[in-house]
């Protein structure tokens, strides 16, 4: 039976993966939508949908989540200070419009949250932070640039002959299916993440067993919430990564989309939790590069990369001072 505790944990934990998926729709659309090869309508049906079927994927993100992180059994209300400090983040830099990482906002805030409740730092797995956190931190959206970079100079080397309005028309084609991808990738990784905190919360409560991996029902409350967060749509977001980096064709953005996709699946079956927020931003910087360097406003990517660097300890700030919030009300 569920501790009213516990309840509040999994209620925070689907807001979160509500916010979540409104917070993160640009990830997936905002180019296919500025490009104009899906109508803000469809773009968001069709990554609801993805996104829907790609938290239903796999599990070893949130198996980082749950068993990667901590290695102290943990009270339930430190599990649901770090989803209120995650919520607060989300919430801030959404209203604000800048395109920060949930993934890494929550994690930040459960690490922080799990030090202020043992006071130390002794009893976070350092090493699966390094490996599965740190290290993606800076590796995902390298490999987002330099894919995206590498993939717009060989389209155009391949499609030189062409004319820009047939590149376009296929491209635009090309686009829905790119955008398809790259929102499986977003339920994929992202989804999971929220998986991983429920499931380590009911692990805590003794309802579910260390080895026995993600309920179903937590999967499909995790996928339906995020599709739900998804049909609300980001237009603050989705305006600076779709126009506010570079400027986006429909084959610019296809191979955006593309790397993106590519770096997202292979940090998924890592298990390492990346920012899909940070991948299509670098690929789409990447593939402004390959026509010249000018052609990315580096100032905006500079906003954004500061946002990146200031999640994790500002989020951990939030869900140590949350934590003791509670302890003091609790």
């Amino acid at each position: 039976m569920l501790s009213t505790i516990l309840f509040l944990v999994i209620v925070f934990a689907l807001i979160f993966e509500f916010i979540n998926g409104f917070h993160d729709t640009a990830n997936a659309i905002a180019t296919a939508v500025y490009t104009k090869a899906l109508t803000p309508g469809r773009a968001i049906a069709l990554a609801a949908f993805m996104n829907l079927l790609g938290a239903m994927a796999s599990e070893k993100v949130a198996g980082t989540i749950s068993k990667g992180l901590v290695d102290v059994r943990l009270e339930q209300y430190v599990i649901l200070a770090a989803l209120i400090g995650a919520i607060m983040w989300n919430l801030f830099t959404w209203w604000m419009g800048i395109p920060s990482s949930s993934s890494h906002a929550l994690i930040g805030s459960l690490i922080g949250a799990v030090m202020a409740y043992t006071v130390s730092a002794e009893h976070i797995m350092w090493s699966g932070v390094v490996n599965k956190v740190i290290v993606p931190l800076f590796t995902s959206p390298l490999l987002g640039l330099l894919i995206g970079w590498l993939g717009m100079k060989l389209m155009y080397r391949a499609f030189k002959s062409w004319s820009q309005s047939r590149v376009n028309r296929v491209f635009v084609k090309l686009q829905v299916i790119s955008s398809a991808v790259v929102a499986f990738s977003h339920g994929n990784n992202d989804a999971q993440k929220t998986m991983g905190i429920i499931t380590l919360a009911l692990v805590t409560g003794g309802l579910v067993g260390a080895e026995e991996g993600v309920p179903l029902w937590v999967k499909l409350s995790c996928a339906v919430v995020m599709a739900a967060g998804t049909s609300v749509g980001g237009w603050k977001v989705m305006k600076t990564m779709g126009a506010g980096v570079t400027k986006i064709q429909p084959a610019s953005g296809f191979v955006a989309q593309t790397a993106s996709a590519m770096v997202i699946e292979l940090m998924t079956f890592l298990g390492a939790p990346v920012s899909t927020t940070q991948v299509i931003t670098t690929s789409i910087m990447g593939v402004g590069s390959a026509r010249r360097k000018s052609a990315v406003k580096w100032g905006v990517a500079g906003n954004i990369f500061t946002a990146w660097i200031v999640t994790l300890p500002v989020t951990m700030a939030l869900g140590g001072a949350v934590l003791k919030i509670i302890e003091f009300l609790y």
